[in-house]
């Protein structure tokens, strides 16, 4: 069994050895069925995995870059964007939902912030700008796809640090987010420990039939065996 002294020793573990696969089980044994994030947010690069705790940030449409209505924040450039992105902690993801996929949520000059100050990486529920930019950072940056148009005019945050929703998936603030080539997964914080411990046994027996397999096991002979397909 594996175990953690801290959260840094954790997510080292987590980008070594587990996958998206194998934690997106567990938790459907747990009975979780709904913790994948859309299909569509995907590493911007191949080999880009992300592991940390959630940071949430919660964007809304505007339709003009300063405001003159009744919100304060509506008349702030970005609205709270600024603010998010230097309360972010060591091992925190920058993930983002709430507006409308027409214009990037996250770029080359936030991901700099964001590496500087040591978080894990960013999710957005959208689109990212800036790739060669990001890709030369090699900071973990998950998204739609490529999308130059600006959320300056577009877009603002208008809280942080709060529970946010991506078509169905709830992420509070501090759950965990783990992302590879095949998806981003949210870990809800009350059953972690479980969930990890479980993904890590699994992750170590599926490297044991695989060998199993290699060496001429009949695929029912190895689920027989082992419960692991």
């Amino acid at each position: 069994m594996f175990t953690w002294k801290d959260d840094r020793e954790l997510f080292a573990m987590m980008r070594a050895e587990l996958y998206s696969a194998v934690i997106g089980d567990i938790l459907d044994k747990m009975h979780r069925y709904h913790q994948f994030l859309p299909a569509r947010v995907q590493p911007i690069r191949e080999h880009m995995v992300v592991a940390g705790r959630a940071m949430t940030v919660l964007e809304a449409d505007a339709f003009e870059e300063l405001s003159d209505g009744r919100n304060p924040i509506m008349k702030q450039n970005f609205g709270l964007m600024l603010e998010a992105l230097d309360d972010l902690k060591e091992n925190e993801v920058y993930i983002c939902t709430g507006s409308s996929p027409s214009y990037a949520l996250v770029g080359e000059l936030m991901c700099t912030r964001m590496q500087i100050l040591k978080a894990a990486g960013a999710v957005v529920n959208g689109y990212h700008r800036d790739t060669k930019g990001i890709v030369e950072l090699d900071f973990p940056c998950f998204s739609y796809g490529r999308y130059a148009q600006d959320q300056g005019p577009r877009g603002k945050v208008i809280d942080f640090r709060v529970p946010i929703e991506i078509e169905g998936v709830r992420v509070n603030p501090g759950d965990i987010v783990f992302g590879d080539l095949d998806g981003v997964v949210i870990i809800p914080k009350e059953i972690e420990r479980e969930v990890i411990e479980r993904a890590y046994e699994k992750a170590t027996g599926e490297k044991m039939v695989a060998e199993a397999i290699r060496g001429g096991m009949g695929a029912k002979e190895s689920f027989d065996r082992h419960g692991i397909m």
